[in-house]
Parts: structure tokens; C-alpha cells; sequence
């Protein structure tokens, strides 16, 4: 008997790019002509092993990107379950920082990332780095529009004079981090280069290596993001700060007269 289909978006989509790829006739991309990929015709869950590893430099990760995005704006359907799929890392670890602190259907959020995500696929640059992670960015933007939508929900609003203690001025630096990626400050790679080095103390050598980089672009890279996150937090970008109790939903009785059911 077969295995049920997956009732989540993500697990579905890398269900079906596992079905794509399986043999005896897997979904394969011919890396012949691309400079520092193996000389040969890959099958498609060898090319996504190959761009998730860190010997990978970014260029060529660009260079099989551009082909990706290409094939799946050309060749139809398959390759759009191709390109999802072997960006599925990356929009997993989105995913899941993106999900901390929601009290909702997680699978609502991820079929936002998704829908992010094949939105940008057939708009992103190909002349510009980083394909995958602004295509994944696409994705994230698309879920802090959704949460922003379901925050009236989650917010106490009442046509009288109302006393809340003021929000505590400091967090725990992952929420405030994964929160800068949920609002599209910065990218996923732009969080572990900063989590990676001003959290975890490891040197920008060992971690420009890990991303594929040159030391003094990492370091030019991390002083840019780090820019934008001060300029977010000071502007109060990163203030998600519900008015209930955590876990608390607003019920029928408690709710404004007026107020959206």
C-alpha cells in the first residue's frame, strides 16, 4: 500500500520532486557546460546535494540557478517542482523561523512561502547573485504580508482609552534575527553569517568558507546587513508585540462590538 500524500505544502512538494527524481528515469540536468559542476548529466537530487554543499562556491550555485530558473519558465511544470525542490533547505530553514512565535495552521505560512516563491520564479533577475536566496526571500516577504494580515485578529483594539505595559526593549537576538528575515531585512545567509559569528563566535574565515565566499566580501556583507538591521530596529520594523497573553485567541465574548469575526 502506498504511503498517504503529505497534507502539509512543503512536504508535498518534496514528495513530488522525490517522485521526479526517483530511477529509473530521473528529472536530470545536464551540467556539462557549467563551469565547476561535474562534467555530466546529474540527476536532479545529486544537483540539490551538490548546491547545499559548502565546497560549492556561490557562483557556481548561481551559475546552475540561472539554468534552474530557465528550464521551469521554458519546459513546464516539472521543472518547477524541480526548482522548489532543490531550494527545499533553504525554504525549510525559512520556514521555520518564520513560524516561531505563530499560533496558527503552519502549513497556512508555508503555502505563502510557496506561493512567494513561484510568484518570483518567473520575474527574478538572472544577471543578479544570490538567485535562490532572492527567490526565497520572495517567499518570506510573501508570509510577513500574511501574518500581517492575521495580526487584527491577534490584537486587543477598543474605542476607549486602554493600558498595556509597554513592550520590553530587548529579545532574545535568533527571535530577533529570524524576525529581520521574516520582514525581508535580511536574507537567510545574511542571518547565518551574522548568527554565526556574533553568536557563535566562529571566525568570518570559517564562515566565508562555509558560504562560498571571500573573507573581506563576507565582512563587507555582514557590515551591510548589520546596517540594515539597526536602521529596522530602530524604526520599529521588528516590534511584533501582541497586546494578549501568549497562547491566548480573542473570543466571540471578549471581542469589541464591531470587531471582525
Amino acid at each position: 500500500m502506498s504511503e498517504p500524500w503529505p497534507s502539509t505544502p512543503l512536504a508535498a512538494a518534496e514528495r513530488a520532486f522525490d517522485l521526479l527524481t526517483c530511477p529509473p528515469t530521473p528529472l536530470s540536468l545536464d551540467c556539462r557546460a557549467i563551469t565547476g559542476m561535474p562534467p555530466t548529466v546529474l540527476p536532479l537530487n545529486q544537483v540539490k546535494r551538490t548546491l547545499t554543499s559548502s565546497a560549492t562556491p556561490r557562483p557556481v550555485r548561481d551559475l546552475v540557478w540561472r539554468e534552474l530558473v530557465i528550464r521551469a519558465r521554458r519546459d513546464g511544470p516539472a521543472w518547477v517542482v524541480a526548482a522548489v525542490g532543490v531550494a527545499m533547505p533553504g525554504l525549510r530553514r525559512t520556514a521555520g523561523m518564520l513560524a516561531r512565535g505563530w499560533r496558527g495552521d503552519i502549513a497556512d505560512l508555508d503555502a505563502e512561502l510557496l506561493a512567494g516563491f513561484l510568484q518570483r520564479l518567473g520575474t527574478v533577475d538572472l544577471d543578479e547573485p544570490r538567485i535562490c536566496g532572492r527567490l526565497v526571500d520572495a517567499g518570506a516577504r510573501a508570509v510577513k504580508q500574511a501574518r500581517d494580515r492575521e495580526a487584527g485578529a491577534e490584537f486587543v483594539r477598543v474605542a476607549r482609552v486602554w493600558t498595556a505595559p509597554p513592550p520590553e526593549p530587548w529579545d532574545h537576538p535568533d527571535w530577533l534575527l529570524s524576525r529581520a528575515v521574516a520582514a525581508a531585512v535580511i536574507d537567510p545567509d545574511e542571518f547565518l553569517l551574522i548568527a554565526w559569528t556574533r553568536l557563535d563566535h566562529l571566525s568570518v574565515q570559517v564562515v566565508a568558507d562555509r558560504l562560498g565566499v571571500e573573507v573581506e566580501v563576507a565582512r563587507a556583507w555582514r557590515r551591510k546587513a548589520e546596517r540594515r538591521l539597526v536602521d529596522a530596529i530602530g524604526g520599529g520594523e521588528l516590534d511584533w508585540s501582541s497586546l494578549l497573553p501568549k497562547g491566548r485567541k480573542v473570543t466571540d465574548a471578549a471581542r469589541p462590538a464591531g470587531a471582525a469575526g
